[in-house]
C-alpha cells in the first residue's frame, strides 16, 4: 500500500483528492494537511510514502515544506509530488529543485493522478516530454547558484549519455532503445548515476543535468 499524506489549504480539494486515493485498491490516506508546516509534521508522524503537496499554503508554502521534507534524513524515503493549479506556475521550478519529484495541475484527471502517485512512490520522476518538460529546461537552464546536490563532472561518457536522456523526460525503456541498452542496464546506469551524484530520485538528476549546463534546452544529449 501507498502511504498518501494530502497537503492543500482548500478542505473541498483534500476531501475530493481522498476520495480518490481511497477508492484506489493499492494506496490508502493516511493524514490530510492545511497548511506546510502541518505536512512536514504529518508526513513524520503519519509515515507517509509520498505527500500530494499544494504550492500556495498559508504558515509555510508548498516549497519550504518540500525543502524541509527533503532536508531530513528520518523522511529520507517520503517523495513529494507538487500541486499546481497552471502548468506555467514556475514555481513548480524551485519545489523541483527543493526535493519534489514531480508535479501534476489540479484540473487532472483522477485516473491521471492515481497514475501520477504509483509513479513517483516507485522513485520515478513525472517529467514527461511537452510543456512540462520546455517549463522546467527553460527555467533550470539560468543556475541558481551551484547545484545542491553533486555534479556530472566525474561520471563516465556513457553516463553521461544516460544522464542527458534522463533530463529528456525518457524513462528507463525509452533510453534503452535510443542507447541500444537492455533496460536493466539502462536502470542500472541510472542508479550508479544517482549514487554518484547524490540525486535522491530522477527529478533531481534532471535539475542537475540543466545546472551544471550538460543539457541545455534545444541541444540534443546523446
Amino acid at each position: 500500500m501507498i502511504r498518501v499524506l494530502l497537503a492543500d489549504d482548500q478542505t473541498l480539494v483534500r476531501a475530493s483528492f481522498a476520495m480518490l486515493v481511497d477508492s484506489a485498491s493499492d494506496m490508502e490516506v493516511v493524514g490530510q494537511a492545511g497548511t506546510g508546516r502541518e505536512a512536514v509534521e504529518l508526513a513524520r508522524s503519519a509515515r507517509a510514502d509520498l505527500v500530494v503537496m499544494d504550492v500556495r499554503m498559508p504558515d509555510l508554502d508548498g516549497i519550504e515544506a518540500t525543502r524541509l521534507i527533503a532536508a531530513d534524513d528520518d523522511l529520507a524515503g517520503v517523495k513529494v509530488l507538487v500541486l499546481t493549479t497552471y502548468d506555467t506556475d514556475e514555481h513548480v521550478v524551485e519545489a523541483l529543485r527543493a526535493g519534489a519529484s514531480g508535479f501534476v495541475v489540479k484540473d487532472i484527471r483522477p485516473a491521471e493522478l492515481l497514475d501520477a502517485i504509483r509513479t513517483v512512490a516507485a522513485g520515478e520522476s513525472l517529467l514527461s516530454p511537452g510543456p512540462t518538460a520546455r517549463l522546467i529546461s527553460r527555467v533550470l537552464a539560468v543556475p541558481d547558484g551551484p547545484p545542491r546536490t553533486g555534479g556530472p563532472e566525474h561520471l563516465s561518457e556513457r553516463e553521461r549519455q544516460v544522464l542527458g536522456l534522463v533530463a529528456r523526460g525518457l524513462n528507463n525503456t525509452e533510453i534503452a532503445e535510443a542507447l541500444g541498452l537492455s533496460p536493466l542496464t539502462a536502470k542500472t546506469h541510472v542508479s550508479r548515476i544517482m549514487g554518484k551524484v547524490g540525486a535522491r530520485d530522477r527529478a533531481q538528476l534532471v535539475v542537475i543535468a540543466y545546472e551544471s549546463g550538460l543539457v541545455a534546452p534545444g541541444i540534443s544529449s546523446a
